[in-house]
C-alpha cells in the first residue's frame, strides 16, 4: 500500500488551492476513496466517490455515454474520461478523478488483458487520461492503479498550480 505521504501532499495541495475531490472508481471497488480519507481532515476537500462496478451505474449516475460504452467498451480512454466528468459535475467538485479497468483474473481479452487500466482526470478545461498494464494478482493490480492515480492527481496539482 502507499506510504501516507502522497494522499497528505495531495490533500495539502488540495486546501492550499482551495480546490474540491470526487473519484469515480470500478476496478479499484473504492480503494482510492479509502487512500484519501487515511488522511485526517480529508473531509475539507474530499467530497465523496461512486463505486461504479456496473454499466448501469456508469450511464445512470455518472452520465457516461451508452454509445461510448458500447463503441469503446467500459475499458476505455473514452469511457474513464466520461467517469472523470461525470463524477465532477454529478459531485459538483473542481476534479474529478476515475479508474476502470481489468483487475482480474477473469475478464481479459487479447485486446483487453488482464491488468489493462485506464485512469482519468477532469478539471475545468483540462481532461486527461493513462493507459496502464498493471501485473500480478487482483489485489495487486487494484493497488497499482489507486496508486497510480493518485500520483496522476498528485502530479496534475503540482503542475497547474506549480506546487
Amino acid at each position: 500500500m502507499t506510504n501516507h505521504h502522497i494522499e497528505q501532499e495531495i490533500g495539502e495541495l488540495l486546501v492550499r488551492h482551495g480546490l474540491t475531490l470526487a473519484a469515480a472508481e470500478s476496478c479499484t471497488g473504492g480503494l482510492i476513496g479509502s487512500l484519501i480519507t487515511n488522511v485526517p481532515g480529508s473531509s475539507a476537500y474530499f467530497i465523496g466517490g461512486v463505486i461504479a462496478y456496473s454499466n448501469k451505474i456508469k450511464t445512470g449516475i455518472l452520465n457516461v455515454s451508452p454509445e461510448t460504452l458500447n463503441k469503446c467498451g467500459a475499458v476505455s480512454k473514452e469511457t474513464a474520461q466520461e467517469m472523470a466528468g461525470g463524477i465532477r459535475d454529478l459531485f459538483n467538485v473542481d476534479i474529478g478523478l476515475a479508474v476502470t479497468g481489468i483487475a482480474g483474473p477473469d475478464g481479459g481479452t487479447k485486446e483487453k488483458p488482464v491488468g489493462m487500466v485506464y485512469i482519468a482526470l477532469s478539471a475545468g478545461k483540462d481532461i486527461m487520461s493513462k493507459k496502464f498494464l498493471f501485473k500480478g494478482v487482483r489485489r495487486e493490480i487494484k493497488t497499482q492503479a489507486a496508486e497510480d492515480a493518485l500520483l496522476m492527481l498528485k502530479n496534475y496539482l503540482m503542475e497547474k498550480y506549480k506546487g
